[in-house]
């Protein structure tokens, strides 16, 4: 693997040079007022992003699974049912976690390549009507398949059935890349990850939390520890950590949330949904499909290509690492073989994009797929081409 080239993984993501810088610096006291001038305005910075004015943001030195186990430790105890569709690999994870906890999950079976089941989710809830369910669990962004779901929908959902299950959102690989409204769309947990649209290195997990989750910490008898939600409130009060921080992503989630504003959060993800609409239109014209079922579900941050009957998509990406030093996404669970994913979120320009398609194209040339060279490449720049500085232009 050349570490010139690009990576168009769904996550870890290209990191750009002041963000790496950001993060490499030197060892400081974690108690004392200069942690709290790189801690608080990553905070804030994470709290505009997330869409919340009303939620509590904790940082933990970890990952998104680490966000996951939090959320339901912190508000849940033993016994307790959450309802949760699988629609692929980390809805599936989530359901596992969960399961490993003592929870009674309610598993709402859906093909990959659908996204969370609406209709389902609403019978299920107007079904329970002793209000058994605690908590609805769905991924917003499912990056084995490369689909989108409506978490708006589901919260409208929960409304029209008066259900008060609080809603847990996974936006590992949406929140920062995709537009995502945690006070509007009435989450009550979000989860995400540094190493993704904060376009950081692996090693935080970033949780947005409502006053509703909050208060659930009241009631929860799960065991946590290192995890616990209460420790971390009490040391934040004074700017601090219970115990160490990961001072270095912090000051480079500061950078990061500080890019991302100056940007603007619209140009932001006008920028994901062009590059992604590139890649579509690149993977029409190889003759291939997206795995997700239908376009108001593709997600501008993954896409997850169907390859032809007879072929294997690992192939592609073991070729394009060890051929042309690129990375590319396997097929996970159910579609392992039967798609290749390419990563089209964080740090990542049309050029950038573009290098990526062109690399694919010749590892897919060389396995004698029935593509044309320069077929995807020609398609993705003739939309380039077309929409270059659109989203600039509107927000001067």
């Amino acid at each position: 693997m050349s570490y010139q080239n690009p990576v168009f993984i769904p996550g870890p993501t290209n990191i750009p040079e002041v963000i790496r810088k950001a993060c490499d610096m030197p060892t400081i006291d974690h108690r004392s007022p200069a942690f709290a001038r790189i801690f608080k305005p990553a905070v804030a910075g994470v709290k505009t992003v997330l869409g919340t004015r009303e939620g509590e943001v904790i940082l933990f030195p970890s990952t998104g699974t680490g966000g996951w186990e939090a959320a339901i430790t912190n508000t849940l105890s033993p016994g307790d049912t959450v309802l949760v569709g699988r629609f692929g690999m980390f809805s599936h994870r989530w359901i596992d976690l969960c399961q490993r906890h003592g929870l009674n999950v309610q598993i709402i079976e859906t093909p990959w390549g659908e996204g969370a089941p609406l209709a389902a989710i609403e019978a299920a809830l107007a079904a329970d009507a002793s209000h058994r369910i605690r908590a609805v669990l769905s991924t917003h962004n499912e990056t084995a398949t490369g689909v989108r779901s409506d978490i708006a929908g589901i919260r409208r959902a929960m409304e029209r059935t008066r259900h008060p299950a609080m809603l847990f959102v996974d936006g590992v690989s949406s929140i920062g890349s995709m537009p995502f409204e945690m006070d509007r769309w009435g989450v009550d947990i979000a989860v995400a990850g540094s190493q993704k649209g904060f376009m950081l290195p692996a090693g935080l997990a970033i949780l947005g939390l409502s006053p509703r989750a909050l208060a659930a910490m009241e009631t929860a008898t799960l065991p946590r520890t290192f995890f616990d939600f209460r420790d971390m409130q009490k040391s934040y009060a004074g700017g601090g950590y219970p115990y160490t921080p990961a001072a270095g992503l912090i000051n480079g989630l500061a950078t990061a949330v500080e890019m991302l504003q100056d940007e603007g959060l619209e140009n932001v993800y006008a920028r994901h949904h062009r590059i992604a609409e590139g890649v579509r239109r690149a993977v029409a014209a190889w003759g291939m499909r997206p795995c997700a079922a239908s376009p108001e579900l593709y997600s501008d941050t993954v896409t997850a290509v169907v390859v032809p009957e007879g072929f294997n998509g690992t192939d592609i990406v073991t070729l394009a690492a060890q051929k042309y030093g690129m990375a590319f996404g396997v097929g996970l669970g159910e579609v392992a073989g039967k798609v290749f994913r390419i990563g089209h979120l964080g740090s990542l320009t049309d050029a950038m994009m573009l290098s990526g398609l062109a690399t694919a194209e010749m590892c897919m040339a060389d396995l004698g797929y029935p593509i044309t060279l320069g077929s995807g490449v020609a398609a993705a720049q003739d939309y380039y081409r077309k929409t270059a500085g659109i989203a600039a232009k509107a927000a001067a």
